[in-house]
Formats: structure tokens, C-alpha cells, sequence
């Protein structure tokens, strides 16, 4: 009797699971939502939205440079044009998207139910969001911000720059980085506290490991752009001195204070890149991460070295040759352990039974173009030479070819990777070649040149140039490889539209996969697993579904290759936390708050504190579960 009993109290007990899930239904469903997995999709598409608008941004700067004397937009609006661009893709964009498979993946990763706090989770989503929308607002308001991503100071001060443009570039990034540090601290209690029974550290998939390492990178850099961006607000409104030089500031202080942030920032973007790779090497070349420690130490080392660099931006500035000679050290040691990873993934692929499938083709396509980046990018390490690059476009075609031709190309990866997994369609892999193909042709079309006309002495940040300076050929390929680009993102949005239609379902392991994900449906139920799964070795999921033979090779446990994880104790109930409007009441506040700091409305920002103080006093008082 007690046999049969057991399994009817599960039955019951997901039942109730799926009826308190669905207490709210169609749109009011999604902005209520707690639960990990629809609050990843939600990132994941509201960043796309914001890539398709840096994009948009992009061709505009390209067209402008796509012939001597263009006069496609003014300077005035070329200036947001590039400011708007970099800002977007950088933090709306690459951040949210690593954001996104943060919320899919992890805790699926760590055999858990949700992420430790997951209204701190809707929170974190919902203030990204109107911090975003705040930002892209000022094009409302007199214009947009218009004096660089990087916003140096003096140009950003009030007497050169009097518009609100860079008021709300600085509030609107303040309300980002409030989403991100609760991110991240939600990330680490969930990598800490919630792993499944067995689940060591060092147990844990390399993807899961990076979530962690960023996590730390940003409560540790974000408090600096932070200081530096209220720094910037009382100069602009309330008269203070701080980047003033006339007064005893000095417009260097904002330099160190932003590089101190921007330098761990680039691997707060590429890390997670590092990790979506980490996963789908192994999977498609049917072997185990070759150096799974030293990928993970590498990791680490990646971060903690990151702050120790920020200065090589600084060169041209008058440190002197002491701390130029240091920090030239520092930039040429990081290369060491990111060159351990990509010989750890060049191991990982040899010898292994491939499978060229799209996933993996961004995976190599990442480490292709991350070493030409990389390259380039220890050539800033060697102060003379960086003294002739600085300000130009050889600089542009590096970062754009660690952070396009590196973050990006490893975040498609993961798309085309997990879809599946979340949609339950599998994407159309002839769709997804052609999409590869054509990002990697207009991908080194565009910045190629960029790093020639750098030699060729083109300055960055021009909105024109005359003839007869040798850029024009350059110039117009770079044009050309950015609207291959655009070709190649929308075959992209055609073959996600047609798949979610009609594209054939997937299985719980379409890829023969290693991880705990792929242990359950696609897509996942609300609480993930039914019973939580006991680890017993890296790649558990893999090894309950295989042994070796004496030649190494993978023999299937059962017929068709497919296993179960054990399972714990049977579990009478299961609580999700209950669907909540605070979060988003919450999040509200703060535009409403720097709206009011912006045209100096301070009746306005009182309001503001109170929608906030409600949204977190009703927030206090809800219930957590019902």
C-alpha cells in the first residue's frame, strides 16, 4: 500500500505546483512571475530588442563613414549616434543576454527548484528594464547622451555639456548596475546554497562556475562606476568640483575610477562567454573538458588580474614610465591563463567525435575570433606601440573583435544550444549555418579593415574625413561587412519565428548532453525537478547514461543511450513562491526618482520614494508562498 501511496501524493503535489502557477494568466502572468525561467526568456528578449537597436545605431555610423564627406546625420547626432551605441551593446545588451542564461541555466545546472530570492530576481529583471527605457528616454528629452560610452570628463561637465542628455546617461546607468548587483548577489547564494545533494564545487559544470566568477566581478566593480557616476551627478547638479581642475579636481579622476570598473567589466562580458563555450565543446566533440580545473582556476585568475590592468587605457596621460612599465606587465600576464583556456578547448576538441552542428560552429567561431582580439590586444600591451594606436581605429577593431567576435558569437552559441531546451522546438540548422556563415564573413569584413585604417592613422570618435586619405576603400568594405551583419541576424529572427511555428519538438536531450538540464522535459516544468537529483560525478547526467570501454570510448548503460539521475527522498510537497506585483512596483521608483534629480523636480522624486517605499513595504508583507 505505502508503494502505491507514494507516487499519487507527487501526482498531487505537482498538481498543486502547476495550479498556483497558474493564478494569473496571459500578459498579467509574465509580469507577476518569479519563476527563473520566464524571467531568463524576459532578459533574453528585451536584450535582443536593445541589440537590434544598437544595430540600428551602427549602420547609421557606417553609412556616415561609408564614403568621404558624408552627410548621412550631423555631428551632433553622430556623437549620440556612437555614445548611444557603445552604451546599449555593452550594458543592455551583452550584460543582460549572459543575465538571461544566468536565469535559464544555473539552477537547472545545480539540480535546484529557483534561485535563492526569487523576487530579488523579478526585481533585478524589472529595474534593468526601466533603468533601460529611462536611458533611451533622454531622446524625449533634448537629445540623447552624446560624449562617448567612456562619458570623459570634461565633456560630460555642465558647462560644456548643458543638456540633460548625460543626466540621464548617468541615472539611467546608476539603475542598471542596482540590477545587476542584485543579480549577482541572488547568483551566489544560489551557486552556494542550493546545489543539489553531491553537487561539490568542483563537481559543478564550467558555465556554472563562470556565473559565479562574474557574480564576484560585479559586486567588486560596479560600487566604482558608481562612485564615479554620482560623482559626475553632483558636479552637473548641485555645483561640485570633483573632475573640475579649476576648483582642485581633476578631469583623470573620473579616468582611473571608470577603467577601474571598465577594464573587469570586459570580463564580466566575456567570462560567461568562456562558459557557454566550456559547455558546448564538450558536448558536440563527445568528450569530457580536457584540464577541468585548470579551466576553472583559469577563471579566476582571469578575474582577480582584472583589476590590475585598468591603467594600460591611461598610457598617453602622463603616468609616467613606472606605472606604464607595471601595468604593460600586468596586460601581457592576463594573456597567460585565458591561452591556458583556449588550448584546455583546442584539447577538448582533438581526437573527439565532432559534430559540426550551428552550436558548435559559434563555439569555434569564438575562439577563432577571441585570439585575433586577444592578439591584438596584448599589442596594447607595449607602451610605445599603443602611444601610435591610441585614439584610433585599430582600437575600435579590437574591442569590437573581443566583444562582437568574442561575447557575441559564444551568446548564439548558447542560443541555438539551450533553445531547445526552453522553447521545446529545435531551431533549423541549415537556417543556422547560413546565419554563422554570414556573421562570420560580415563580422571580419567589417573590423578587419578597421584594424588597417588604425595603421592608416584614422582617428576614432570623427563623424567625417576628406579625400585622399587612404580610408576610402576601407571605409566602404567596413560598411558593407556591418549590413552582412544585419542580413545574418535577420536570418537569425526568420528561423526563431519559424521554429517556435512549426519546427519539430524537441526531446529532454536533443544534443546527448552532460549536464543535469538535460535530465528533464523540455520545456522544464515550474519546478524544474520532480525529486531534487543526487550527484555522484562531474558530468553526472553523462555517466548515467554511459560507461567506457577498454578503448575509452562512451557504451550506452541501457539501449538508446538514455539514463536516469537518482533521485533523493520522495517529496510530499513541492512550494514555489507565489507569482508578485511588488517587484515591479518597486523598480517603478527609480526612474520616477531620477526623472525628478534630472529637471530638478523634487516634489517629483518624493513621489518616486513613495512608489518606491510601497512597492517594498508590500514586498515585506506578502506572503511568500501561499
Amino acid at each position: 500500500m505505502a508503494v502505491a501511496w507514494e507516487p499519487i501524493r507527487m501526482i498531487e503535489a505537482l498538481r498543486r505546483v502547476r495550479r498556483e502557477a497558474a493564478t494569473y494568466r496571459g500578459l498579467w502572468s509574465w509580469i507577476a512571475t518569479v519563476d527563473h525561467k520566464r524571467i531568463g526568456i524576459m532578459y533574453g528578449v528585451a536584450a535582443f530588442a536593445f541589440f537590434l537597436a544598437g544595430g540600428i545605431e551602427a549602420l547609421l555610423i557606417r553609412l556616415q563613414l561609408a564614403r568621404p564627406g558624408g552627410d548621412v546625420v550631423s555631428p551632433e547626432v553622430y556623437n549620440q549616434l556612437f555614445t548611444m551605441h557603445g552604451t546599449t551593446m555593452i550594458f543592455l545588451v551583452v550584460m543582460p543576454l549572459a543575465s538571461a542564461f544566468f536565469n535559464l541555466v544555473v539552477p537547472l545546472q545545480i539540480g535546484a527548484r529557483d534561485v535563492a530570492f526569487p523576487r530579488l530576481n523579478a526585481f533585478s529583471f524589472w529595474v534593468f528594464l526601466v533603468g533601460a527605457l529611462f536611458l533611451h528616454s533622454s531622446i524625449l528629452a533634448g537629445g540623447a547622451p552624446n560624449a562617448g560610452w567612456f562619458g570623459y570628463a570634461p565633456l560630460t561637465e555642465l558647462p560644456y555639456n548643458p543638456g540633460h542628455g548625460i543626466d540621464f546617461w548617468a541615472l539611467g546607468l546608476q539603475i542598471v548596475g542596482i540590477s545587476s548587483m542584485a543579480s549577482a548577489f541572488n547568483f551566489i547564494v544560489t551557486i552556494l546554497n542550493l546545489r543539489a545533494p553531491g553537487m561539490t564545487l568542483f563537481r559543478m559544470p564550467v558555465f556554472t562556475w563562470m556565473t559565479l566568477v562574474t557574480s564576484f566581478l560585479i559586486i567588486l566593480a560596479m560600487p566604482v562606476i558608481a562612485v564615479a557616476l554620482f560623482q559626475l551627478e553632483f558636479d552637473r547638479l548641485f555645483g561640485a568640483n570633483f573632475f573640475n581642475p579649476t576648483k582642485g579636481g581633476t578631469p583623470l579622476l573620473w579616468q582611473h575610477l571608470f577603467w577601474i570598473f571598465g577594464h573587469p567589466e570586459v570580463y564580466i562580458l566575456i567570462l560567461p562567454a568562456m562558459g557557454i563555450v566550456s559547455e558546448v565543446l564538450p558536448t558536440f566533440s563527445q568528450k569530457p573538458l580536457f584540464g577541468y580545473p585548470f579551466v576553472i582556476f583559469s577563471g579566476i585568475a582571469i578575474a582577480f588580474m582584472s583589476f590590475g590592468v585598468w591603467a594600460h587605457h591611461m598610457y598617453t596621460t602622463g603616468l609616467g614610465p613606472v606605472a606604464n612599465s607595471a601595468f604593460g606587465v600586468g596586460t601581457i600576464l592576463i594573456a597567460v591563463p585565458t591561452g591556458v583556456k583556449i588550448f584546455n578547448w583546442l584539447a577538448t576538441l582533438w581526437g573527439g567525435n565532432v559534430s559540426l552542428r550551428t552550436p558548435l560552429l559559434f563555439a569555434v567561431g569564438f575562439v577563432a575570433m577571441f585570439v585575433i582580439g586577444g592578439l591584438t590586444g596584448v599589442t596594447h600591451s607595449m607602451v610605445p606601440s599603443d602611444y601610435q594606436q591610441q585614439d584610433t581605429y585599430y582600437v575600435v577593431a579590437h574591442f569590437h573583435q573581443v566583444l562582437f567576435g568574442g561575447a557575441l558569437f559564444a551568446l548564439f552559441a548558447g542560443v541555438y544550444y539551450w533553445f531547445p531546451k526552453f522553447s521545446g522546438r529545435l531551431l533549423d540548422e541549415k537556417l543556422g549555418q547560413l546565419h554563422f556563415w554570414l556573421m562570420l564573413i560580415g563580422f571580419n569584413l567589417t573590423f578587419q579593415p578597421m584594424m588597417i585604417l588604425g595603421m592608416l592613422g584614422m582617428p576614432r570618435r570623427i563623424y567625417t574625413y576628406p579625400e585622399g586619405m587612404g580610408w576610402d576603400q576601407w571605409n566602404l568594405l567596413a560598411t558593407s561587412g556591418a549590413f552582412v551583419i544585419a542580413l545574418s541576424v535577420l536570418v537569425f529572427m526568420v528561423n526563431v519565428v519559424r521554429s517556435l511555428r512549426r519546427a519539430e519538438r524537441a526531446g529532454a536531450d536533443p544534443w546527448d548532453g552532460r549536464t543535469l538540464e538535460w535530465s528533464i522535459p523540455s520545456p522544464p516544468p515550474p519546478y524544474n525537478f520532480a525529486r531534487i537529483p543526487v550527484v555522484r560525478a562531474r558530468d553526472d547526467f553523462w555517466h548515467r547514461k554511459y560507461m567506457e570501454d577498454a578503448q575509452g570510448r562512451p557504451v550506452p548503460v541501457v539501449a538508446g543511450g538514455s539514463g536516469e539521475v537518482e533521485s533523493g527522498a520522495p517529496e510530499e510537497e513541492i512550494h514555489m513562491p507565489s507569482p508578485s506585483f511588488f517587484p515591479l512596483i518597486t523598480a517603478i521608483g527609480f526612474p520616477i526618482i531620477a526623472t525628478g534629480f534630472v529637471f530638478a523636480e523634487y516634489a517629483v522624486v518624493a513621489a518616486g520614494a513613495v512608489v518606491l517605499l510601497y512597492g517594498l513595504y508590500g514586498w515585506a508583507l506578502e506572503p511568500a508562498t501561499e
